[in-house]
């Protein structure tokens, strides 16, 4: 009998060694292989940890100080290792996270193939347990006919009628940040802090129907672990050996993330009572309203469920927020570095609504305030990547592609690309989008902040018109020039931002 066990352990041992090798090893070096007989390289695969090392130790030094002079050429900074192996091995090549191999494609052409994904070749890819915790499985992870419904629900909260609705909530939430900085005048104020608690306030308001203090621990809670998902980005985890033991990272995510779950719960349940005791007769028309109501669908087959509606919550709250005032603050930096171009844009802002408050219709005609809002997107693009899963065999321009690797698209190589952009491709130079995005790239896939195809941001005009009004409202009233404290340090931390804050001194006009 012992004999017998003794041999049953040997053998399963012996099986669990082969799976093991076959992933980490013959699975990495066949497909190394097989793509560099198409001509396609890039750094050799180490064992389990791939090219992690790597990138991990290029992007600390990278970003372990300031930038010398306010340079907006970032994409070595940031992306480190892009930036060496493209000019290594060109403008498609394989890298590795841990054992899984990554295509890294900088090709505006081979970008709209797989971002247009018209044959569901290239699906979204399975993200690890500390962004799922972030991000649960909501709009920006999910597939198929969840994220179908999903989309329609936040197409009707963010777009129309309902976008023409929030209009007056963010003139409210900017007034009050700008009553703040009143007192505030000629001295320096940190704006990415600012524009943190603006795109707070304002999607708390519009999209959930509460203050900024009352979202402010969810909030806080969603900066904690988008902490640590960034922490452990490049860290290649075992699931197996998780079940047994567990990090620091581990347990105070799983802690943060129960919170999350019941604050939101709680709003969710304050919601439904004011239903239930009749002192509203319906959910509302806001985001999440609109989630409720499809959650009590008389339809069974049309409903979403809890767990839908805080995955959604997350998701927007943290989407909602951190893009938008990450463009702002990069926004108001340039306008305060150029103030030419602050001087045109007040000029226009000025012709359009004089000393009146924005409005839906007046800002779809702010043209240079556009084109300052794409060059800044572009500079400093908020979402530096973004990874697809190549989901079976498929055919990429002229290379085939195996099953189960990733494709990653690095947003931020697009926007500094002097084939596409220049020879001045790192100036700040809004007079490139003078004739709109279309003309102003060579691919309509060079020009990506928001993504592109079927999986664009839903939040597109949502983020358009806060920008819009809040950048119109301070060029009516304020001057505004970069504070000589002000150290140019951006860093990546879920997306594109100031190590140490953006200071700037106003002056009322």
């Amino acid at each position: 009998m012992i004999t017998f066990f003794a041999t049953s352990l040997c053998i399963f041992l012996l099986f669990a060694l082969l799976r093991f090798l076959h992933k980490v090893w013959w699975t990495p070096i066949r497909i190394q292989n097989f793509m560099a007989s198409q001509g396609i390289k890039g750094p050799s695969y180490r064992f389990i940890h791939g090219s992690t090392k790597q990138i991990s130790n290029m992007l600390e030094e990278s970003e372990s100080k300031p930038m010398e002079d306010i340079s907006h050429h970032l994409f070595p900074r940031l992306l480190p290792h892009v930036y060496a192996w493209t000019q290594l091995y060109g403008k498609t090549y394989l890298n590795w996270h841990g054992p899984r191999a990554q295509l890294v494609v900088a090709e505006p052409s081979l970008v709209k193939e797989i971002l247009n994904n018209k044959d569901g070749a290239y699906p979204k890819t399975k993200i690890d347990d500390y962004l799922k915790k972030l991000l649960g499985d909501g709009i920006v992870i999910c597939e198929g006919e969840k994220w179908l419904k999903l989309r329609k629900i936040a197409n009707h909260a963010f777009h129309g009628e309902s976008l023409k609705e929030m209009v007056p909530e963010m003139v409210k939430s900017v007034q009050t940040m700008l009553e703040r900085w009143r007192q505030h005048e000629g001295k320096e104020i940190e704006v990415y802090e600012e524009f943190r608690m603006l795109t707070s306030e304002i999607i708390s308001r519009t999209a959930f129907g509460s203050s900024y203090l009352e979202g402010k621990n969810i909030f806080d809670m969603l900066m904690k672990l988008g902490v640590i998902v960034s922490r452990n980005e490049l860290k290649i985890s075992f699931p197996a050996i998780g079940k047994f033991v567990k990090s620091r990272d581990e347990i105070d995510s799983d802690k943060i993330e129960q919170e999350i779950r019941d604050s939101i719960i709680a709003m969710v349940k304050k919601r439904e009572n004011k239903v239930i005791t009749g002192e509203t007769d319906s959910y509302g028309s806001d985001f999440l309203g609109s989630l409720l109501k499809v959650n009590h669908d008389a339809n069974e087959n049309n409903r979403i469920s809890i767990d839908n509606i805080v995955d959604e919550c997350k998701t927007f709250y943290i989407a909602g927020q951190e893009t938008t005032n990450s463009s702002l603050a990069w926004s108001v930096l340039l306008l305060a570095i150029h103030t030419d171009w602050q001087d045109k844009a007040r000029k226009e802002v000025l012709d359009l609504f004089g000393n009146q408050n924005p409005n839906l219709e007046g800002i779809a005609r702010l043209k240079t305030v556009s084109m300052i809002l794409n060059e800044t997107m572009r500079l400093y693009t908020p979402v530096i990547h973004v990874i697809r899963k190549v989901e079976r065999e498929v055919k990429l321009g002229k290379l085939n592609l195996p099953s189960n690797i990733d494709v990653t698209v690095p947003i931020l190589a697009l926007h500094h690309d002097p084939e596409i952009w220049g020879q001045d491709v790192h100036l700040f130079k809004p007079e490139r989008f003078e004739e709109g995005v279309a003309k102003a790239t060579k691919n309509i896939a060079s020009f990506i902040p928001f993504s592109f195809g079927p999986r664009m941001c839903v939040g597109l005009n949502f983020a358009n018109a806060e920008s819009k009004i809040a950048l119109s409202m301070i060029l009516q009233r304020y001057k505004f020039t970069l504070s000589p404290t002000y150290v140019h340090w951006p860093i990546q931390m879920l997306t594109l931002r100031p190590q140490h804050g953006i200071q700037v001194i106003f002056h009322q006009l």
